[in-house]
């Protein structure tokens, strides 16, 4: 059946309205040379031929398959169970789009409240969203609800320069037109392990929030012990960026005093998928329930007793009067948040706990073992901090050619150049190792960057 949505009548009708003869009229402020610009595309091809054409572009990539992958930097190569994209690729999962009440079905309903419960519990936290599109819109939104939930009188919200730098960026996107203020980014990150204390010496009566990550961006735990008195002591929130998978292991952000959690979802069965869809986890307090954004499943009885599952809270545009929404997400990441749901269901409490064992056994034998090649230092920033599955190399070629010389001659996409995001980082690489590196490969790592810094 073929869908034509105006006829010619209509069509006229509507340019009479607007005051012009014909629809070429519409375009006379584009320049003419470039309304229909010569594309000069190639001459079709068969379905065959077009296969064979894509995969020959593909294999120009540098990918998981076939090389050692020891990039990190809030993009992880982890395990994925079979069993995920067995229940991602079944119909009635695949095709579900954001859940309407109307029209979610009650198995989607329910996964997304397995998926909150699992993510309260990973997180410590009261409540969990279902869900955000990534880490860094998830922060985003974080810092949003704090400055909501403080009102006008709280415009300040104070941030860790080890935060991920992608995150911060986008929360300045978020904030841009606004009265908030960011501070504290302009701390260096070669800080002592007294820097979060120090910016939890600028929390006053105008901050809403601190926000910090730990694990942190360079890899390494923050010492948050008596950090979250501090900053309630001044009516403000905090704040933390978590690695999901750490918290199988590590203590969860709600056992130290955290009011908001948020972190990437993509360690928790999502593949690194050249960069995306990923998933933006966000749990938090109760008493904050009225000022989440995104929208929260609850489990509830129909008229018979039978058990059932309902959009309990959905204060996004779509659902109340624009001005009184709490955020203007639209399309959530419900495939995603599936996912990890399946993923930590599938490993449950024991395994999520061996693998962040894993990732942290294997991440410090990496290092114990780099250490050992001379020119080359450990987290020479803090070096005393305890890291998780991410460390900072100082070595004494640039990151540039270190990572070719690994590439080309022993198959390893090495670490990410820090200098990128911080200039004084020149000549670090950050390595991330999980339980996907077996002994083989680390030292396959060591042997190239022992070759490559000779």
């Amino acid at each position: 059946m073929r869908y034509v949505p105006h006829t010619e009548s209509e069509r006229l009708q509507m340019l009479d309205v607007i005051g012009v003869s014909d629809l070429e009229q519409l375009f006379a402020d584009v320049p003419e040379h470039s309304r229909f610009p010569e594309l000069a595309l190639a001459e079709p091809l068969s379905e065959l031929e077009l296969a064979r054409h894509m995969r020959t572009l593909a294999e120009h990539n540098q990918h998981t398959g076939d090389k050692l992958c020891f990039l990190g930097a809030g993009a992880y190569q982890h395990f994925v169970p079979a069993t995920v994209d067995e229940v991602l690729r079944r119909g009635e999962f695949y095709t579900a789009y954001t859940p309407y009440q109307a029209e979610a079905s009650q198995g989607m309903l329910q996964a997304m409240f397995e998926y909150q419960t699992m993510i309260c519990r990973l997180t410590g936290m009261d409540v969990a969203t279902a869900s955000h599109y990534d880490g860094s819109t998830a922060l985003a939104e974080a810092v949003r609800m704090a400055l909501h939930a403080g009102g006008r009188s709280r415009n300040r919200v104070i941030v860790s320069p080890a935060v991920n730098p992608r995150y911060r960026e986008v929360v300045h996107s978020y904030l841009q037109g606004t009265v908030a203020e960011l501070v504290g980014e302009q701390t260096s990150i070669r800080a002592t392990a007294d820097n979060l204390h120090n910016l939890s010496a600028l929390v006053d009566d105008q901050t809403a929030a601190l926000v910090i990550q730990s694990p942190n961006f360079l890899g390494q735990f923050e010492n948050v012990a008596g950090l979250a008195d501090a900053v309630h002591a001044a009516g403000a929130l905090l704040i933390v960026v978590a690695d999901p998978v750490a918290l199988g292991r590590f203590q969860s952000p709600g056992a130290y005093g955290a009011d908001v959690v948020v972190a990437d979802g993509q360690p928790l069965g999502i593949p690194l998928s050249f960069g995306g869809p990923y998933l933006g986890v966000f749990a938090a307090r109760r008493k904050h329930v009225h000022h989440l954004p995104g929208r929260l499943v609850g489990e509830t009885v129909d008229a018979d007793g039978r058990r059932g599952y309902v959009l309990t809270l959905a204060a996004r545009e779509q659902h109340v009067r624009r001005a009184r929404a709490t955020s203007n997400i639209c399309t959530n990441a419900g495939l995603m948040a599936l996912a990890a749901a399946t993923y930590m269901a599938t490993l449950g409490a024991t395994g999520l706990r061996e693998v962040a064992q894993l990732c942290y056994h294997k991440s410090h034998y990496a290092a114990q073992q780099i250490a050992g090649i001379p020119g080359l230092r450990i987290n020479p920033q803090a070096p005393d901090k305890a890291f998780f599955k991410e460390f900072a190399v100082s070595l004494p070629q640039p990151v540039a050619t270190v990572n070719r010389i690994l590439a080309d001659e022993f198959g390893v996409l090495g670490g990410y150049d820090l200098a990128q995001l911080n200039p004084e980082f020149e000549g670090h690489m950050l390595l991330a190792v999980t339980e996907m590196h077996s002994k083989s490969d680390i030292d396959r790592l060591v042997q190239g960057l022992r070759v490559a810094t000779a």
